[in-house]
């Protein structure tokens, strides 16, 4: 058998909206609206700069069973410059474009390859009898809540490479729904190299013994949560069957980000301009000539305060760095001003001052070295990570010792609040 190459990709949403985006200039909402349609172009140029066998799409093709004809006419038009090119397009379907939902008025070219509702098998490479095979499942429905795994029992070849293509929960991910949950010892369970997982959006890539089982994320970032760069993986399989490591290629047109500037230490507006400036040049630096789409949270204690305080002042400082930014190419949209700031306070006089204030200022200090405190903290706070409802706001694991602090830390700012208030 040869060499093989394939791209990954899920979670294509084309023609999903960016949401929260209510009122932005007329030319950053048109690259807002192209942004999933730019970006799924991009993986077929990819495809065919690398010369890939295939592009596998692991589900979510669409962002509704109601998808848009430019949403449909984009993705036969892509997979349809795959087809002369000779790359084969295999794709499964998920939660938001199930089989009960696909209109086939619009049809694929000829060498594309849909998952049905029963588990089935494709080549890699057409006409190439060892090629790897690429198993799959699709949601028949929206709503899909059994472990898909096991009905892939029977049908996996032994001894030739096989790559496993399924929209799934794989371990339970928090901020998405658990449709077809399993974990990774169902995957690792079948005789399968790798699984092209989609239906999480942030990348991920785990391994349990020679078994690969990656998420991609979505190629295009479209809320606030979905943060960092998008794109997709690029993998070879090698002359004996074993799969490369999953290679990111980025492939975003519009990132999201969240910029953070303390105030601390400023004494006017014009400091504050200049060190959100200098953040911002820094976001736009990592986002790789993108454009960018942040929220700009101002934190920390002094001076400032004051004036950040002001709801008139803080609306127009945000659209001041928009008017800013909007003309250039790449633009910088603020699509949110969050000012954290608190009043000034000493509070190393406040330590030696003493009282209860100086109190819990030095029990705070001795926590940094207190680690049996630190551990009877973490023991309250399980039950709230382990509780199904408040979990998901608060991430998978307890906080460990650095975040612990970091805790303590913002709680020490909100009981000075309280207790010195703006007179501190």
């Amino acid at each position: 058998m040869g060499r093989y190459r394939f791209v990954h990709a899920a979670d294509l949403h084309l023609d999903s909206p960016f949401r929260g985006m209510l009122t932005v200039a007329p030319e950053i909402a048109a690259t807002l609206r192209s942004a999933t349609f730019d970006a799924f172009d991009t993986i077929i140029d990819l495809c065919l700069q690398q010369q890939v066998d295939a592009l596998l799409v692991a589900g979510d093709v669409f962002d509704a069973g109601d998808r848009s004809l430019a949403a449909q006419l984009a993705f036969a038009r892509g997979l349809g410059k795959l087809h002369e090119a000779g790359i084969r397009a295999i794709v499964c379907h998920g939660n938001h474009d199930p089989l009960d939902t696909w209109d086939a008025r619009i049809p694929l070219p000829p060498s594309a390859y849909r998952f049905e509702a029963e588990v089935s098998a494709t080549p890699l490479r057409a006409d190439d009898d060892g090629s790897p095979l690429v198993y799959g499942i699709s949601y028949p429905t929206r709503d899909v809540w059994d472990n898909l795994v096991p009905r892939f029992q029977g049908h996996v070849e032994r001894g030739r490479a096989a790559i496993g293509l399924l929209h799934a929960n794989v371990g339970g991910h928090q901020g998405h729904e658990n449709y077809a949950p399993c974990t990774l010892r169902d995957l690792a369970s079948l005789d399968i190299g790798y699984w092209a997982l989609g239906h999480v959006h942030t990348r991920r890539i785990d391994e349990a013994g020679s078994v690969l089982a990656a998420y991609p994320g979505n190629p295009q970032g479209r809320n606030p949560t979905e943060i960092g760069a998008r794109g997709v993986f690029l993998i070879e399989v090698s002359d004996g069957g074993e799969f490369s490591n999953p290679v990111f290629h980025a492939v975003d047109k519009v990132r999201w980000t969240q910029v953070s500037v303390e105030v601390t230490g400023m004494d006017d507006q014009t400091e504050l301009e200049a060190a959100v400036r200098s953040s911002l040049d820094d976001a736009r630096d990592e986002a790789d000539g993108r454009h960018l789409v942040y929220r700009l949270a101002l934190t920390g204690r002094g001076p400032l305060h004051s004036l950040l305080a002001d709801s008139d002042f803080v609306s127009a400082f945000r659209q001041q760095l928009n008017d800013a930014f909007v003309e250039e190419r790449p633009f910088a949209f603020c699509e949110r001003l969050s000012t954290l700031t608190r009043p000034a306070v000493d509070r190393a006089e406040l330590l030696l001052a003493g009282g209860f204030v100086g109190d819990l200022l030095a029990l705070v200090d001795g926590l940094a070295d207190d680690p049996e405190t630190l551990a009877d903290l973490r023991s309250e706070l399980e039950p709230l990570h382990q509780n199904a409802r408040v979990r998901r706001y608060l991430g998978g694991e307890p906080p460990d010792a650095a975040d612990l602090l970091a805790l303590v830390a913002r709680a020490e700012t909100h009981c000075l609040d309280l207790l010195a208030g703006e007179d501190a």
